[in-house]
């Protein structure tokens, strides 16, 4: 699939994944791209941040349909038992925004991804093809949302865990975004992060070679598009001392632990697609108009500074957005 999907992925919670995949869905939407979100978090938090809570109970508790799925959830459902993928049916949110909705039932189809894993690589051709269709279930359903929106972009939101889910996801993934704060927290995540992507790219790329099915499979690059650090407060412009010194060894450990690269770290550092302030007073606005902070108007309470920092935020996310743009391939 030569439609770029971008998953946005730390093993630290906490650092603003979801939000960054909601705003910048909604922003590639206002920039003219049709754009399909993918929520693939066990949790359904962006599901949530898109969706009122009586959409949500009719998605999640509503009758099933033999031939559409309206959650990824019910996507996948008949692998565990002896049917195939159904194809989403998609909610939108707007023009060329749309989404696979998140289940909170999905976390019970890690047992299933981890026991097919082993399965990819050996046993017989039908052993094999079974696996195989299940680790890449979820590429297949992001597949043909985008077919079906004519997508020219695929942000994916997961978990903040390593396990047998989220690695499944990362194999249908063009490219990785990683979210971080300004902490030792995050610090230490890329030190778990960067060898688990290559590790996983590695294993799959054993399975992309033998593999002789007869549908196609994705590659697997999951190529590091950058990092983001969010969640700092600012002083003129500036980290707060607390974070300065996390904020000047993240280049470092980015591009050691996940690029492998140890060379000298320049200023401004390449890897860095955008610091983004909280806003934290304009998210509860934002929740309960449910919508982007950069989109909250004067009725929305949108009043005084409030009104100067949305215009700020909307200039900080068409700048990240142009951003991504440029460095995926052409």
């Amino acid at each position: 699939m030569s439609i770029p999907n971008l998953t946005f992925f730390n093993n630290k919670g906490g650092v603003g994944k979801t939000s960054l995949v909601y705003h910048l869905a909604w922003m590639f939407a206002e920039m003219g791209k049709s754009v399909v979100a993918l929520d693939l978090d066990p949790q359904a938090n962006l599901t949530s941040a898109f969706l009122s809570e009586d959409l949500l109970e009719g998605l999640w508790d509503g009758p099933p349909s033999p031939t559409a799925a309206r959650t990824i959830h019910q996507c996948i459902r008949p692998l565990s038992r002896a049917g195939d993928i159904l194809p989403p049916q998609c909610t939108r949110i707007r023009d060329g925004l749309h989404l696979v909705p998140g289940d909170l039932a999905l976390s019970g189809f890690e047992d299933l991804l981890s026991q097919e894993w082993p399965n990819s690589l050996s046993g017989d051709a039908d052993t094999q093809y079974r696996a195989v269709r299940v680790l890449t279930a979820f590429w297949q359903v992001a597949r043909m949302a985008a077919e079906e929106h004519s997508a020219d972009i695929i942000l994916t939101d997961v978990g903040p865990h390593l396990g047998a889910l989220n690695r499944s996801v990362l194999i249908g993934t063009n490219h990785v975004v990683i979210p971080l704060a300004a902490d030792l927290f995050s610090m230490q995540g890329l030190r778990n992060l960067g060898p688990t992507l290559r590790k996983w790219r590695g294993e799959w790329k054993d399975r992309v070679q033998r593999w002789k099915g007869e549908f196609a499979i994705p590659q697997g690059t999951m190529a590091p598009l950058g990092y983001i650090i969010q969640q700092h407060s600012e002083k003129l412009s500036r980290p707060v001392k607390a974070y300065d010194k996390w904020v000047q060894r993240i280049p470092a450990a980015y591009r050691e632990h996940v690029l492998e690269d140890r060379l000298p770290v320049e200023s401004p550092d390449p890897n860095c697609l955008a610091r983004l302030k909280h806003y934290r007073s304009l998210v509860p606005l934002a929740q309960e108009a449910r919508k982007p902070i950069f989109q909250l108007t004067a009725a929305d309470g949108a009043l005084g500074n409030h009104a100067y920092a949305v215009q700020e935020a909307r200039g900080h996310f068409v700048e990240l957005a142009q951003e991504i743009l440029k460095r995926l391939p052409k």
